[in-house]
């Protein structure tokens, strides 16, 4: 009764705790280790209750295998059963889940007796974080396009976001024989930018033909969240009709780009941003015709910003210059994300854009 009682408040602990023989095998594990190793962690050996990847790479079982040997998990239990001492270790695991990740926590490993030795995960919040950030990651991963094919015209893109949580948000979708793209940059990176690429996600009304009506629609549902003035949304929306294309852009200050037989047009139109900053804002519209051949881009500042080791922009200019020596609209998503890295190396803002063949 009095065992019953004790392994109930262990269970209920927000310590993640694992109890192994010396065989490395668990006996016990409670809630909170479930909840952050998602496995059946009953009767099996250490590698198994934390999702350790190599046993599936690699390995037959835990501490049977060379590994073992450089394991900070499987010496912390063996040093603590041998030296009967409380022992700690920092360990590094790859875990297995819906993607592969790398995970650090620290592992206090006490001697009970009886064989048994207790591990205490020591930093467990961080571990939920990190496992909520990757679910989070994963979620934003199936925002984006899934197809290469809207309306009739053949598409690619880019979404390279510089942390694991992105700010941007790429849309294609087609209405009857359109094909439409739409940008949206949200402020801020990380969870809140996150956040709000999900709102835009779900607030952007595609049913709606004209880009700048969608995109006042999408002003006055963010308007009703009632974030401060730290918080908006620059959008570059267009729909390409059989001959024409029509945009709308609010407080997006990269332009759309045209490449045709006589060179690269910039699109632009001055609209403010989607925000609380003003009271009625008002966005516009505007049609140009284009060719059979052409290439439409859209592109977020973080291409056009995306800085050097000098301090340098890659710059409108640079993005040009990779339409222009571009054929199609796959060749010049491709050539962008080599220019990009060539020139940066390691890229400071998330990073985004949509190319059509027209």
């Amino acid at each position: 009764m009095i065992e019953k009682y004790y392994r109930r408040i262990i269970d209920n602990i927000p310590t993640a705790v694992i109890v192994a023989d010396r065989n490395l095998k668990s006996v016990f594990t409670n809630s909170s280790f479930k909840t952050l190793f998602l496995g059946n962690s009953r009767r099996v050996t250490l590698g198994r209750a934390f999702g350790c990847s190599k046993l599936k790479m690699q390995c037959g079982d835990c501490g049977q295998c060379d590994c073992a040997k450089n394991c900070a998990l499987v010496s912390a239990f063996e040093d603590a059963y041998y030296s009967q001492r409380e022992t700690s270790r920092r360990v590094i695991l790859n875990i297995d889940g819906e993607e592969m990740r790398e995970v650090a926590f620290s592992i206090t490993v006490k001697p009970l007796g009886g064989g048994l030795c207790m591990g205490i995960i020591d930093d467990a919040l961080e571990l939920e974080i990190a496992r909520e950030l990757q679910t989070a990651k994963n979620i934003q991963q199936r925002l984006l396009p899934a197809g290469k094919w809207a309306g009739g015209k053949r598409y690619s893109y880019m979404y390279i976001p510089c942390r694991d949580i992105g700010g941007d948000l790429p849309q294609v979708y087609s209405v009857g024989n359109s094909a439409f793209g739409v940008i949206a940059d949200v402020s801020g990176k990380g969870i809140s930018a996150g956040m709000l690429t999900a709102f835009v996600k779900a607030a952007y009304d595609k049913s709606l033909y004209s880009p700048a009506e969608a995109i006042s629609a999408l002003s006055h549902k963010f308007s009703e969240l009632n974030l401060d003035e730290r918080n908006y949304i620059t959008v570059a929306a267009a729909r390409i009709d059989g001959d024409s294309i029509t945009y709308s852009m609010a407080g997006h200050n990269v332009p759309i780009l045209l490449k045709s037989g006589g060179g690269i047009t910039r699109i632009m139109l001055n609209s403010p941003p989607v925000s609380n900053w003003f009271a009625n804002p008002a966005y516009f519209e505007d049609t140009i015709p284009y060719k059979k051949g052409d290439i439409l881009v859209l592109l977020t500042d973080g291409v056009t910003e995306s800085k050097n080791r000098l301090g340098e922009m890659f710059g409108v200019d640079g993005a040009i210059k990779t339409l222009s020596l571009s054929r199609t609209a796959d060749e010049f998503i491709k050539n962008l994300e080599d220019s990009l890295k060539s020139f940066c190396g390691e890229l400071n803002d998330d990073v985004t854009a949509i190319a059509f063949d027209l």
